[in-house]
């Protein structure tokens, strides 16, 4: 548990996957009025703002729970980076690439604020990420999905090339002072 006060605790199961080689094929381009903008260093509340949108839905409480001072930390590493999506002046998304392990890449965070899902979107943006994790050349990126995230999340990154490593159950203890919405079917 992490921190006083109660929790609620869910069961998920973890997927890791991994891509050897960049995608195939030339990528989609992004609909008139989108474009992706690496965000170096993003403050706190701009990364919390897109962490929160994103992740309402799906238990991405971690980067919630992490102090300040420790985030503002990550985020200012060279090896992290931000990538947000924008139609016009509207964040739509965004995704984070870790390039902390030499010769990989893990795609740490990836997705779409909940207006932005199901407008053919996803696919463009993460053929995106992944040209921008395979842009350094690793020997691999990873990425890891969950049973509480979108149910078509494992499906499109299978889709995109990445395949299946491990699955593990965790249990996760989510502070309820975050006011997080917990599907019934994750509670323990």
């Amino acid at each position: 548990m992490i921190g006083s006060g109660s929790t609620t605790r869910i069961v998920v199961d973890v997927t890791f996957l991994c891509m050897d080689a960049p995608p195939a094929g030339v990528a989609p381009v992004l609909p008139d009025a989108y474009r992706i903008v690496r965000q170096p260093a993003p403050d706190f509340a701009f990364y919390r703002f897109l962490y929160d949108g994103v992740g309402q839905d799906y238990c991405w409480w971690m980067r919630r729970v992490m102090p300040e001072r420790e985030l503002t930390v990550l985020l200012r590493d060279p090896r992290v980076e931000v990538h947000v999506l924008w139609r016009d002046e509207e964040i739509c998304g965004f995704f984070e690439l870790d390039r902390q392990v030499p010769d990989e890449v893990n795609l740490a965070y990836f997705g779409l604020m909940p207006g932005q899902i199901g407008l053919g979107i996803g696919r463009i943006f993460l053929r995106a990420a992944l040209d921008a994790a395979w842009a350094s050349r690793p020997q691999s990126v990873r990425v890891n999905t969950c049973s509480a995230d979108h149910p078509r999340a494992l499906e499109t990154y299978l889709q995109a090339g990445f395949r299946k490593v491990r699955t593990v159950r965790e249990v996760w203890d989510i502070p309820d002072r975050l006011g997080m919405s917990v599907p019934s079917w994750l509670r323990v």
